[in-house]
């Protein structure tokens, strides 16, 4: 993660969101395991992005993990981390196509597409709870070579060649 100490980052998360507390806890827990805080900037909404990117910029942070929530906000808070200067870290490839610098997460189209074989089998008389449960077994990392030079951040070879998806 990138930000201007290495024990310090903001996460961007919607206070009423039902999602939101165990979304903080599991990126905490991790944070916390490589010897990172992250202190929650909690938000409910547009309304409220402005003064939260404020307080992330002046907190001297400059990394901001978005909740995937606030995903048809995209525009607006890749266009408020460019203005305060700030990285945006986010777990969907349209953020990072639309400005973020790096998202990671499990392959959403795959994920869907799994998905759909779930559905015809209980279309066709499969009872959901005796299906099994499954994790995803492919992830993506998609990383924006433009915004890390727009940011002044020189990307590692090394993280460059595990990428899934370079965005020049």
């Amino acid at each position: 993660m990138l930000h201007h100490s290495p024990t310090r980052a903001r996460l961007r998360a919607a206070k009423t969101d039902p999602f939101t507390a165990p979304f903080v806890q599991d990126l905490q827990s991790g944070a916390a395991r490589v010897g990172l805080q992250l202190h929650p900037v909690m938000v409910n909404g547009p309304g409220e992005f402005e003064n939260g990117f404020a307080a992330i910029n002046a907190a001297g942070d400059q990394a901001v993990i978005v909740q995937p929530n606030f995903l048809p906000q995209t525009a607006a808070i890749v266009a408020l981390a460019a203005k305060h200067r700030l990285a945006i870290l986010s777990s969907y490839r349209d953020t990072t196509w639309a400005g973020g610098l790096i998202s990671y997460s499990a392959d959403h189209a795959a994920h869907f597409r799994r998905a759909a074989t779930f559905v015809d089998k209980i279309l066709k008389g499969a009872k959901p709870a005796e299906l099994p449960v499954e994790q995803p077994t492919k992830f993506e990392l998609i990383i924006n070579l433009g915004t890390a030079k727009a940011l002044g951040l020189e990307v590692p070879p090394t993280l460059l060649a595990r990428a899934d998806e370079v965005i020049e």
